[in-house]
């Protein structure tokens, strides 16, 4: 437990490059999930208990990451303000995750070669499908935070009228949208690096 709750506190910093995986579930669970002193957010041991990763292997078309997880934070945030967005905007901004939108998730299936992407559920619920055409589907609700790593796909299957979620990406990274397999040689010049890394602020 000591050695697990190490892990958890571990803050951001110098992370070698070949232990990324590890670097994006401390980077998420302790810089943009838990921030002690801020009362809406849940404590390490509250996150640590319904964390979610998923390994999505190429799926026809869809590329996915063979690198690094999906990650899912079931009940992240807790939604008690009166303006949630600026909570989640506040929250990723301050750890290097600068908010690009606030709206749904399309209802098609896509990815992104040029980021990784955080999204935050800020009202509302929706059924995702992770991982392309008869990948992984997931329930998601007011609060939940997932981490899709570049390649990853998603498409939104079904949500309430009041589904609002907030996107934010690393430093210099955007959401281009994929709607179709690239050529071989496009994944390999587009993807590796961003299946590789994850800078830290």
């Amino acid at each position: 437990m000591r050695d697990f709750d190490r892990f958890i506190k571990f803050r951001s910093g110098i992370i070698a490059r070949r232990n990324e995986h590890a670097a994006i579930r401390s980077y998420i669970s302790n810089d943009v999930i838990v921030h002690a002193g801020d009362a809406s957010m849940k404590n390490t041991r509250q996150v640590a208990s319904t964390l979610k990763t998923l390994m999505l292997e190429p799926n026809d078309w869809m590329p996915n990451n063979p690198r690094l997880p999906v990650i899912i934070y079931l009940s992240a945030m807790s939604i008690t303000r009166d303006d949630p967005a600026a909570l989640f905007e506040k929250t990723f901004s301050a750890h290097g995750w600068p908010p690009q939108w606030l709206d749904g998730v399309y209802d098609y299936n896509h990815y992104h070669t040029e980021g990784h992407e955080v999204l935050g559920v800020v009202s509302g619920q929706a059924r995702l499908m992770l991982g392309g055409p008869g990948g992984q589907v997931v329930e998601v609700n007011k609060g939940d935070v997932l981490l899709l790593p570049a390649g990853t796909g998603h498409c939104n299957l079904r949500s309430s009228a009041d589904l609002l979620v907030v996107g934010a990406y690393p430093p210099g990274q955007h959401a281009d949208i994929r709607r179709e397999a690239l050529a071989r040689r496009s994944l390999r010049t587009s993807l590796p690096w961003r299946f590789l890394h994850m800078t830290q602020p």
